[in-house]
């Protein structure tokens, strides 16, 4: 899961803050921040491990792998906005900046966790891992069979998300000008259901013959491996962020009169819900306690652009609710968005950790979820303060519009 990864990631008391940024704080809205914290929180807790769960949680656990639909959303959203912004204003795209500002975000805090799990392989939260170059290249998410290394598997969200970074500024650069929005929605139109028509595919070829076969750990690591993980299958979710971002950027009239918050929230989480019914429904792995959270055919066809509509449509509604978000913020909502990114890098090495230091008998239930959720934090602040922050206000300093 990536998560990620937005401009605005301070704390605001950082005494150390430039103006420019400290005005991007103030100016920061809530409800992609309280999506963000809740993204990354369901993210941790599909990562835990079942014993390490309380069991008023466990049964959400099922589903928390949502979490990275709602970061694949938001980035859709949020990136594309940033493009549109920049090309309604200067009829284009400066890709230098635009890639020297994704490369200080994510490169610095990425790489350091990379290079401490290739070098102190006691870090690693599974005996084997990928390849460290297919990480480097952010290719790791390709032939990713989770039988042949399973540590630091988080790492396939980022990878999509890179893959999506470096393609929709070319895109925004080359089509602005030659597509209307209506054909912006049948292309996307075409490629939800070329995806859909991709998974089915995936699936009777070669899911649905081990499912068939009784080989389950087989059918479940060539799941992950050819639908789940790469890019080409988990597109929806980034697509209808972008497809927000441009509806209300573009046509905010049509947004307030068609999707009213009351309207779009409620249609929104009921989407969601549909959408976590067809994957509940498990088929032939019904029963199975490896599988409880598999995702049946129906489910890998069309649940991901159910999901991903109604993530965005619970977006564009807390975007029109920010003043009552505003007077009503949720508690920590700010901090734990700010530090979603390190979180992401770092809290299943942490658990591994912890298992070492305190071992596996003694982080049972509501200890070790404490535990968890304890030494994630504090990892994921000493990355950030030392790392992240640092590299994004030296990010200020040298791409500064004043320069």
């Amino acid at each position: 899961m990536t998560i990620v990864y937005s401009d605005s990631a301070y704390f605001p008391s950082a005494r150390s803050l430039s103006s420019h940024t400290a005005e991007r704080v103030q100016s920061r809205a809530v409800g992609p921040d309280v999506l963000r914290s809740l993204a990354i929180l369901l993210v941790m807790l599909v990562h835990l491990p079942i014993e390490a769960t309380p069991s008023m949680l466990v049964g959400v656990r099922n589903y928390a792998w949502v979490g990275v639909d709602i970061f694949f959303v938001l980035s859709g959203f949020l990136i594309g906005t940033q493009l549109f912004k920049e090309i309604s204003r200067t009829g284009g795209v400066d890709l230098k900046s635009f890639y020297l500002r994704r490369a200080f975000r994510i490169f610095p805090a990425f790489f350091i966790v990379l290079g401490l799990y290739a070098i102190f392989p006691i870090l690693r939260d599974a005996p084997t891992m990928q390849s460290i170059w297919s990480f480097a290249t952010f290719t790791v998410n390709f032939n990713f069979d989770p039988r042949v290394g399973r540590a630091f598997t988080q790492a396939w969200s980022l990878c999509v998300e890179e893959h999506f970074y470096l393609v929709l500024p070319l895109l925004v650069l080359l089509l602005h000008r030659r597509i209307s929005m209506r054909w912006t929605l049948l292309i996307a139109a075409a490629m939800v259901i070329a995806g859909m028509i991709l998974r089915y595919t995936i699936w009777e070829n070669q899911i649905g013959v081990l499912v068939d076969a009784d080989k389950l750990r087989d059918a479940f690591a060539v799941y992950l491996r050819d639908v789940y993980y790469p890019t080409y299958t988990r597109l929806d979710g980034l697509m209808f962020g972008v497809i927000l971002a441009a509806a209300r950027f573009f046509k905010p009239e049509l947004c307030k009169r068609y999707a009213p918050a009351r309207v779009a929230l409620p249609i929104g989480v009921g989407l969601v819900a549909a959408a976590l019914v067809l994957f509940s429904i498990r088929g032939p792995l019904a029963g199975t306690n490896l599988f409880l959270v598999f995702q049946a055919q129906l489910g890998s066809v069309a649940g991901f652009p159910l999901i991903s509509i109604g993530i965005a449509l619970i977006l564009g509604a807390m975007l029109d609710l920010e003043h009552v978000l505003k007077r009503w913020p949720v508690p920590g909502a700010m901090v734990v968005a700010t530090l979603s990114y390190s979180l992401y890098l770092t809290h299943k090495s942490a658990f591994h950790i912890d298992r070492l230091i305190f071992g596996e008998a003694n982080l049972q239930g509501g200890s070790g979820f404490v535990v968890y959720l304890v030494t994630s934090f504090a990892a994921a602040v000493v990355l950030w303060f030392c790392v992240e922050r640092t590299f994004l206000l030296l990010r200020d300093r040298v791409l500064s519009p004043s320069k």
